[in-house]
């Protein structure tokens, strides 16, 4: 029996690692995935710290619960304005993409591995899903976005994904595992899977909307912490009802996302750190779990699946689901190439495990290393691409104000800022000569490094960032006024 001090001790030493080593990732544009994987790795008992673990069931429940507080918090902080545009085109990525991808690797797998049929499915069904969120974390490292609309598509695709690959990864194993079980019982299972999951996800938003809007705790730090349970209620009512609880929870996130409730801010960032520390430890798990001596022999034909995967699968199946949509064949390419595997691929791979599939400790071998290349070769390339293909563009400034607002349904106002362009006509005047609307605030103006706060005396300048209160329509009013140019001379 380990003494519990030592397992603290662990604890705390592989998360304070996980988190210093990020900074890693921002300086030399490496995968922060990779780095928590590879901590476990070193930890684990082929590794310097010679810890042993190979509890498949612990390291599967872990990513279950890792995974519905990294997918609530994906939904919940996704901005539904820029996503709305791209929700048909993620959908069918999300759910005919991901089945698209599974069977064409699921028929290589077949071929290179001389799996059964069945088998081929389930090693397809587990590595479907895209992980784009170290694509992002990449690009913001090198202050480089990509043109519109590939960063909210992929960040809805990725986020939204996961769903299909985790009902085809439980069907398939069924289908191995269940006598006179045909994969036409897949279909209605998957419409009562697919649907009780939104269904669920939809009424628990508009619930916990009404409960904390009339809950009034005496104590703020409360909200989190019933939020937490709200979130995993969720999960359970959508699995009991036989729907798909990550659905559920992405969904019910993505809604709570667009609603107004007090103290939103404050859970946003609460799930924002928790959601952090749930994929270190589900990474580092992971990584403790693999033993790299047994990888070893499959690198060859890992690394055949990885290129398979990475330049026939994903982008036959990307290019085929957005025909019906106009998007020029570069930004296609672009969708093809950031559809990197992570943590969801390797979770999904201890379920072998546990249904006793033979097949179980080649398909984690192959998906860990397929993981590993995947984000690898992609994660560090993806930058390169995106300038081959002109699709990257500046990263805007995100000034960081040391004041904030919370938009709740008693007030009828917003905090927006919004930049003085060089050319600007109100660019030397006055703040009380602008003819600012009656109920349009200018709260803070942001002037290089510092930040100032206003009076009718102060005048503006060029390249100021005006922070405002103001309701929309007045906002739009200052913002044409802002806007409007300096007249020509002559």
């Amino acid at each position: 029996m380990i003494p519990i001090d030592t397992i603290l001790l662990w604890v705390a030493v592989l998360i304070f690692v996980s988190v210093v080593s990020s900074k890693l990732s921002d300086r030399f544009a490496i995968p922060v995935l990779l780095l928590f994987l590879a901590i476990g790795m070193l930890a684990g008992s082929e590794g310097i710290g010679k810890i042993y673990f190979d509890n498949a069931q612990l390291a599967k429940s872990i990513g279950v619960v890792a995974l519905i507080f990294i997918i609530f918090s994906g939904g919940f902080d996704t901005n539904w304005k820029d996503t709305k545009s791209v929700v048909w085109p993620g959908v069918i990525l999300s759910t005919l993409g991901v089945l698209m991808t599974a069977i064409i690797t699921g028929c290589f797998a077949i071929y290179i591995l001389k799996f059964s049929f069945l088998e081929g499915m389930l090693l397809g069904s587990i590595v479907s899903s895209t992980d784009a969120a170290a694509v992002f974390s990449i690009l913001r490292s090198r202050r480089i976005s990509l043109k519109k609309p590939l960063k909210p598509l992929l960040e809805f695709e990725s986020g939204s994904n996961d769903p299909m690959a985790v009902f085809l990864t439980v069907g398939f194993i069924s289908l191995l595992t269940v006598k006179n079980m045909s994969i036409a019982a897949l279909i209605p299972r998957f419409v009562l899977n697919m649907g009780m999951g939104a269904l669920v996800g939809y009424l628990m938003a508009r619930f916990i909307v009404f409960l904390i809007n009339r809950l009034k705790l005496e104590h703020e730090g409360l909200y989190p912490v019933i939020m937490i349970s709200l979130v995993l209620l969720t999960y359970v009512i959508a699995v009991f009802l036989k729907g798909n609880g990550f659905l559920a929870v992405y969904l019910m996130g993505l809604m709570l996302g667009q609603a107004e409730f007090p103290n939103k801010r404050m859970i946003m960032r609460f799930h924002d750190g928790l959601a952090w520390l749930m994929q270190i430890a589900m990474f580092v798990t992971l990584g403790l779990l693999v033993f790299p001596s047994h990888i070893v022999p499959l690198m060859g034909a890992g690394l055949l699946f990885t290129l398979f995967l990475m330049v026939v699968a994903r982008p036959v199946s990307v290019l085929l689901c957005l025909l019906p949509f106009k998007m020029n064949l570069r930004k296609k390419a672009m969708v093809a190439w950031v559809g990197l595997r992570g943590s969801v691929p390797i979770i999904l791979a201890t379920f072998p495990f546990m249904a006793g599939i033979s097949q179980a400790d080649t398909i984690f071998n192959i998906v860990f290393f397929v993981v590993i290349a995947s984000v690898f070769i992609q994660g560090t390339s993806i930058l390169l691409v995106s300038k081959i293909l002109k699709l990257d563009v500046p990263l805007a400034n995100r000034i960081s104000y040391p004041i904030e607002f919370e938009k709740t349904q008693a007030i009828d106002a917003e905090l927006t800022d919004v930049m003085v362009p060089y050319d600007s006509a109100v660019a030397g005047k006055m703040i009380s000569d602008l003819g600012v609307p009656e109920k349009c605030l200018i709260v803070l103006i942001a002037r290089g490094d510092k930040f100032i706060i206003p009076s009718g005396s102060t005048p503006i300048e060029s390249g100021d960032v005006l922070l405002v209160l103001a309701n929309t329509a007045d906002f739009s009013i200052f913002q044409q006024t802002v806007a409007r140019l300096k007249k020509k001379e002559g």
